[in-house]
């Protein structure tokens, strides 16, 4: 499947949507950390959302709650694979030395790297 990216607003709205694990609108809307976000906005984007593929609308009476179809580690995985193949050449490695290089990135944090890769766990 090939998913959109999102833009800023709407992976604002995802965020919410997967803190709630789903929500109408106004509950959605009452989540969103940040500015205000009208009513009207949040719900146009929530319906690009629906468009994009990411959420589904279930109706309840005359409401729908919107509730996400990919989860947020999907999301991560495809947005990180997408990232580390547009701007470090598809190489992990390339990507960490830039953080390194960068000073993002302590040689304590990659000892922690390290220790989680030798132990498989996250």
């Amino acid at each position: 499947m090939n998913l959109e990216k999102l833009t800023i607003q709407e992976e604002e709205a995802m965020l919410s949507i997967w803190q709630l694990n789903g929500g109408f609108i106004k509950e959605i809307l009452d989540n969103l950390t940040g500015d205000m976000v009208p009513y009207t906005t949040l719900a146009s984007t929530v319906k690009n959302l629906e468009k994009k593929g990411y959420v589904k609308g279930v109706k309840y009476a005359n409401a729908k709650r919107y509730e996400p179809i990919i989860s947020q580690q999907e999301y991560k995985a495809r947005f990180m694979n997408s990232f580390v193949g547009d701007y470090f050449k598809n190489s992990y490695k390339e990507m960490v030395s830039f953080f390194v290089k960068e000073d993002k990135l302590s040689s304590e944090e990659l000892n922690e790297i390290l220790d989680m890769i030798k132990n498989n766990k996250s």
